[in-house]
């Protein structure tokens, strides 16, 4: 099967969206959403784990050799269907509230997927560069033009994150290039083999790491987050939440712990440490937030910590609950923050002070954002539940006082999401009239449930989907 057909499905769907006009935007990238969903779900189909990954391998630059090279293994496939399947969610989030200049928007959301779906993809170095820069684009204008706030605000917060996630990629590209200089190739497979010393390795390590834990983000370098989530527009919320920060998960697993065994061993305590205090940190903030959002977004921050902290153990079981647990958490991130908005809509404010007894008023959503807080703090028969399980025992291996540092953060997480949920949806009734879920709303939700509810009962067709790669991967991070 020809990879590179979900490529050009996105960013064909971006051109045409863009041409269509504001009327028909939505439908039109709706209609390419779901193409790319349907082939993104047919490349599963026709995987077979016993046999070599897709690859698709175009001749572009002669000197230095450059080919823009895409593989699709397991893992590759279970980023592209978290892409493809969530895209089509985030356009129905939206497809009934009125925007300015549709056309533009739901283009640009494309032209991101298609961007993010190159990231997941590429097995060259340089192409895989090109694709993470290209994402950063649509989600400064998403930002700037369609965001919360003052334009001022808006542009000053996007304008941040473009500066913090650009320079940290410049240490990733002088990375890459180093690497050329070596390996004389930029293809995975030789970059993977490639005879770096000790100190190289350290080098190369710390310049991924920088790039990846702004993206992620990874304590200290969360300090964008909230501001952006906060100003963002719901649809950039959701890019943001859901799938970007997945990049830099996927990126560490892909491109950083491989290359550099040795660095990711003699580095291991100190990453875990910062991964941990993101954990807490995130918990504790968020309980002193009063603006919805803001409290989501360090809810997040404590949940990729947790997914961080997995991917750094080292250990096998620490990357697979890893994965099922980005896949998990791009689910549940979208149902929280769709959750925030659809209150924001019909009260038009932000601010938990002044929501309140919302249950008397909406039955469904009522049931429908409580399952979503209870699937962030992993309830048992959800896919979050799997996750972090699987997690825990990867941390434990590595040693028993992480694994308590770290489970703290249960605790913390189901203190701060259900007091929230009390503040927001209980108490004295502060709203006269709170409208129930639409038509839309409800498929959302419902389709949201659908996944974290069947993975959480059944994750074993992921698991054999990733286990593969990740045993590939183990292998070279154990050399």
């Amino acid at each position: 099967m020809n990879i590179a057909i979900i490529l050009l499905i996105l960013l064909a769907g971006s051109f045409v969206t863009y041409f269509s006009g504001n009327r028909f935007a939505s439908k039109v990238a709706m209609l390419f959403a779901i193409a790319g969903a349907v082939f993104s779900i047919s490349l599963l189909l026709e995987h077979n784990p016993a046999a070599a990954p897709y690859t698709f391998t175009l001749e572009w630059i002669s000197k230095p050799n450059i080919s823009f090279s895409l593989k699709a293994d397991g893992l590759s496939i279970a980023m592209v269907l978290l892409n493809s399947i969530l895209l089509p969610i985030i356009i129905l989030t939206s497809i009934s509230h009125t925007v300015k200049s549709e056309r533009i928007l739901y283009s640009l959301i494309l032209f991101m997927s298609f961007a993010m779906s190159g990231v997941f993809l590429s097995s060259n170095a340089l192409v895989y560069y090109v694709f993470w820069e290209m994402s950063l684009i649509p989600i400064y204008f998403i930002v700037v033009l369609w965001g919360n706030g003052e334009r001022a605000k808006r542009r000053r917060a996007a304008m941040t994150f473009f500066i913090y996630t650009f320079a940290g990629s410049l240490f990733m590209l002088a990375a890459i290039i180093y690497m050329y200089s070596k390996v004389g190739s930029l293809e995975l497979d030789a970059i993977y083999n490639a005879n770096l010393s000790h100190t190289e390795q350290i080098w190369i390590f710390l310049a991924f790491f920088l790039a990846y834990a702004i993206k992620i983000p990874v304590f200290p370098f969360h300090t964008w987050q909230a501001n952006v989530y906060q100003k963002a527009p719901m649809v950039g919320t959701l890019l943001l939440g859901a799938l970007m920060s997945k990049m830099g998960l996927y990126s560490v697993i892909r491109w950083q712990l491989p290359v550099t065994p040795y660095a990711s061993h003699e580095l291991r305590s100190l990453v875990l440490i910062l991964s941990i205090i993101g954990v807490i940190y995130g918990a504790i903030i968020a309980l002193r937030q009063d603006n919805l959002k803001r409290f989501f977004a360090y809810a997040s921050l404590s949940h990729v910590g947790f997914i961080a902290a997995g991917v750094y153990s080292l250990t096998y079981d620490g990357l697979l609950g890893a994965v099922l647990l980005i896949l998990a958490h791009g689910f549940g991130i979208v149902g929280l923050f769709f959750s925030a908005e659809v209150i924001h809509r019909r009260l038009k404010t932000p601010l938990i002070s002044k929501m309140g007894g919302i249950k008397s008023s909406a039955p469904k959503f009522t049931l429908a954002f409580f399952f979503m807080v209870l699937a962030s703090i992993a309830l048992p028969l959800t896919f979050n539940f799997i996750g972090e399980f699987t997690i825990m025992y990867g941390i434990y291996q590595v040693h028993i006082g992480y694994l308590l540092a770290i489970g703290t953060s249960m605790f913390l997480g189901a203190f701060f999401m259900l007091r929230m949920y009390q503040y927001v949806m209980l108490g004295d009734n502060k709203q006269s009239s709170f409208s129930d879920l639409t038509v839309n709303e409800t498929l959302v939700f419902v389709l949201l449930a659908a996944v974290l509810i069947f993975f959480g009962i059944y994750s074993k067709p992921i698991v054999d989907l990733v286990s593969p790669s990740l045993q590939e991967i183990m292998m070279y991070i154990n050399r």
